[in-house]
């Protein structure tokens, strides 16, 4: 059983309700067919009531449920709602219903907010800012996180690295430049994902250009001071930098160059010092190692709400779902 079947397999076990607001692509339904067909959740499609069910004549969605917000009988209490959350930024009650009737994503956002759904997935033609913008105005961030941040999980074939080749690459989808603080943040929330989604020990590399002050420029410095912070934030935490990269992930590198750390050649979270290095370093992998890239998915959001790329396939939005679900289950 490959990982994402594993995913699967824990998200039927305990199924969740997973809004789905992108009701004008074509790879939403998709998607809803096999979810449903498979068992993996429940699934509320939000958007024009009519519009959705001329769908059903082409793919098998009988079991989700439509939303519109047009008529449904929730989006008073939603626009209340929303005005209440806003009204020091000025929010009124024609702009919230306004937003609401439009923006299918605010809609998802507060059926998540108000517990009429478990978590939400967007961004097959969306951009992250679009799909993370109602989730940071409503949901807010998590208790006892700081920011919040963006992970692939990329799943690698044939790779005796990571965990069976499973890796979280963070932060590959959001933070462009993190300080030291922030960077140590994502790191900290980074394991904390992947012991959900695995079921694993975390093994954390911060990565750099440098390997144990191999090299000497700010950029390391940077990295250097991350380390100290998640440290002393999560002592318990395998966690070790600077590292270069193949010191972090292949045993006979990590010892050479880095003797007696606890994770060189062992990691199987890795944290890039920039956004740069990381959407550089998940596409790579995902296009010459023909990895699975499932991402950008969230961390320190008060309730699961995922992101997708624009070029994801309707099988990327099932396996997003899925995860989705389990993050729900973790909540």
């Amino acid at each position: 059983m490959g990982f994402i079947d594993e995913i699967k397999a824990r998200a039927k076990a305990d199924k969740k309700t997973i809004v789905l607001p992108e009701t004008e692509d074509e790879r939403t339904y998709q998607a809803a067919e096999t979810v449903l067909k498979e068992g993996i959740a429940d699934i509320i499609l939000v958007g024009n009531r009519d519009e959705i069910e001329k769908k059903k004549a082409v793919y098998d969605i009988a079991g989700a449920t439509v939303v519109d917000p047009a008529t449904d009988e929730r989006t008073d209490s939603y626009i209340a709602k929303l005005v209440e959350l806003r009204q020091k930024k000025g929010m009124t009650e024609e702009q919230a219903r306004e937003l609401l009737l439009t923006n299918y994503l605010y809609y998802g956002v507060m059926m998540v907010k108000m517990g009429d759904a478990d978590g939400m997935v967007s961004g097959a033609c969306h951009s992250s800012a679009d799909t993370l913008r109602p989730c940071l105005q409503i949901l807010k961030t998590k208790p006892g996180t700081k920011l919040v941040s963006a992970f692939f999980l990329m799943v690698v074939p044939d790779c005796d690295m990571g965990y069976n080749g499973t890796f979280i690459f963070g932060d590959s989808g959001l933070e462009q430049n993190p300080d030291p603080e922030k960077l140590a943040n994502i790191a900290i929330s980074s394991a904390e994902s992947f012991r959900i989604l695995t079921g694993q020990e975390p093994v954390v590399a911060m990565l750099s250009h440098s390997t144990k002050g191999s090299a000497k420029h700010p950029d390391v410095d940077k990295v250097v001071e991350a380390t100290k912070i998640a440290k002393g934030l999560a002592p318990e935490l395998k966690l070790d930098g600077e590292l270069q990269l193949d010191a972090a992930i292949v045993p006979s590198v990590g010892e050479s160059k880095a003797p007696g750390s606890p994770v060189a050649g062992h990691a199987n979270v890795l944290i890039f010092p920039d956004l740069d290095a990381g959407n550089i370093g998940y596409k790579l992998v995902q296009r010459l190692a023909k990895a699975e890239a499932y991402g950008p998915l969230t961390q320190g959001i008060a309730a699961p709400v995922n992101d997708l790329s624009r070029g994801c396939s309707a099988e990327d939005i099932v396996g997003v779902v899925a995860i989705t679900s389990v993050q729900a289950q973790a909540m």
